[in-house]
């Protein structure tokens, strides 16, 4: 793999990797915590933070795949680039949705069991995580 498409993928990679981990494990699960914050403001700011956090996330894969494919990539990168990809598009095109419905729910006086779609979410951020640490690691070895 080109040095330059490396450099590029692996930086936007590790940027990637401390949003996620910022957003999805800190900022998120805090919010709750802190006084005043009651659930339907917790989700008004949480639908927010994550649509903006999706946005940056969508083009930060953008970029990652635009330099794997033009660098040459082996075949593990190019895979793990695919998972990272994957996922995020999961997150996006059927859990996202769900919790929008449900939080629209919820902010509309709504009450009912919590959402499994959310603990999907996570599960998704752990697999998604994951994959971006094997990425990054990938892209710094090549």
């Amino acid at each position: 793999m080109n040095t330059t498409s490396a450099a590029t993928a692996s930086a936007v990679t590790f940027v990637w990797l401390g949003m996620v981990l910022a957003i999805s494990f800190l900022e998120a699960p805090l919010k709750f915590r802190a006084p005043g914050v009651t659930i339907p403001i917790g989700l008004g700011i949480g639908r927010l933070v994550f649509r903006a956090l999706n946005l940056v996330e969508s083009v930060l894969a953008v970029v990652v795949i635009v330099a794997v494919a033009a660098g040459g990539a082996p075949a593990l990168v190019v895979a793990l680039t695919a998972a990272v990809a994957v996922l995020l598009l999961a997150q996006l095109v059927f859990v996202r949705p769900r919790l929008n419905r449900r939080s629209d729910r919820v902010l509309a006086g709504e009450e009912g069991p919590r959402s499994r779609g959310h603990l999907v979410y996570v599960a998704l951020e752990f697999a998604k995580v994951a994959a971006l640490i094997a990425l990054g690691i990938g892209l710094l070895t090549v």
